[in-house]
């Protein structure tokens, strides 16, 4: 494995310099934040990214995230043009030595918390949902009232957004879904790129919204969708693990064995009640997932893609990003580096 680090940019309180000082961190996962879906990546912009991670001694080991456009995933007329985009972007990632690109297809909103500072016993906080407490947000004055969410959507445009997806069911989102691999992932293998979906978090649907991409059954639909090594999965264990009838360790052994995980994100979950967890340590003994067996199913296939500790705590009166201090994940670094090397020692 190649075990990595979020890192959300110039503006990210974590810096570069404390990343590297991670033992057994070798590299980081960005994007160009700054740059709204649909965009071309210029490929000045990604060579400074990619020179400014290498001059603090680490490597851009995967993209994280290029976003699909909303018109893709409506399938409206303009989604051809924004598929041109992301394989112009494709290229200009390729020409600086990227090889692992993760994206979703979750309509209007990624990943969603209802709240991100819940207390923990021992006086951290973390991200936790609770479907009935979804189910009292107000949308109808945007997105203010939810969680992470708050400055995404003014009124106006998050009714419109909502009112486009109404008549789009699973099944014609899934058709919207193989439109786009069936354009993007034979010029990411003429380019020597993996791309990975990232599992819908949570894996069910809210606010009325389809999502699809949640258990087995919708992973094995996606891979045969294109039968291609760029046709893989950025397999989450917490987004795919807050659905208890998920066996992550199963999943994670079977398609790693197929070799059609790109990319890993590897994170503990407690299953609070239906439609209800919150995130926790990594290790095994303070969620449902068990840690050392998601490992050992990895390392038995000889996974050698990036790895990065998933969502953390913020814990020691760390002030940053919900979810994702620098504490606490890298706490997680060193436990997932401990479990790989015990690993790897055996063999």
């Amino acid at each position: 494995m190649q075990l990595s680090f979020r890192w959300y940019g110039p503006e990210d309180p974590v810096s570069l310099k404390a990343i590297r000082q991670i033992p057994g961190v070798e590299g980081v996962v960005s994007a160009l934040h700054e740059l709204a879906p649909g965009e071309v990546w210029p490929q000045r912009s990604i060579r400074g990214l990619v020179d400014q991670i290498r001059d603090n001694g680490l490597a851009l080991t995967a993209v994280e995230s290029l976003p699909v456009h909303e018109d893709i995933k409506l399938g409206n007329p303009t989604r051809d043009r924004y598929i041109a985009n992301y394989a112009t972007s494709l290229n200009h990632l390729a020409a600086s030595g990227v090889t692992t690109v993760c994206y979703n297809f979750m309509p209007v909103f990624d990943w969603t918390r209802t709240r991100l500072d819940r207390p923990l016993p021992d006086g951290a906080t973390c991200l936790s949902y609770n479907h009935s407490d979804l189910a009292r947000i107000d949308l109808s004055h945007g997105t203010r009232d939810l969680p992470g969410w708050s400055t995404a959507f003014d009124r106006a445009q998050l009714k419109k957004m909502l009112q486009a997806y109404a008549g789009v069911s699973e099944e014609r989102l899934w058709d919207n879904l193989a439109y786009f691999l069936h354009r993007v992932i034979p010029v990411a293998e003429d380019l020597g790129i993996r791309l990975g979906i990232h599992p819908d978090d949570p894996p069910w649907s809210i606010f009325g919204l389809p999502r699809i991409i949640v258990d087995r059954d919708a992973l094995h639909r996606l891979i045969q969708i294109e039968d291609s090594p760029a046709n893989g999965l950025s397999l989450c264990t917490g987004s795919l693990g807050a659905l208890p009838s998920n066996d992550i360790p199963a999943l994670v052994e079977e398609f790693s064995r197929m070799d059609r995980i790109a990319f890993m994100h590897v994170r503990n979950v407690h299953i609070d009640g239906e439609k209800a967890f919150h995130e926790t340590a990594h290790p095994s003994a303070c969620g449902h997932l068990d840690m050392f067996a998601i490992m050992k199913a990895l390392h038995k296939n000889n996974f050698d893609g990036p790895l990065r500790p998933d969502h953390g705590r913020m814990i020691w009166d760390e002030i940053g990003k919900p979810g994702y201090g620098l504490f606490d994940r890298a706490l997680g670094a060193a436990y997932l580096n401990g479990l790989w090397e015990g690993l790897t020692s055996e063999d």
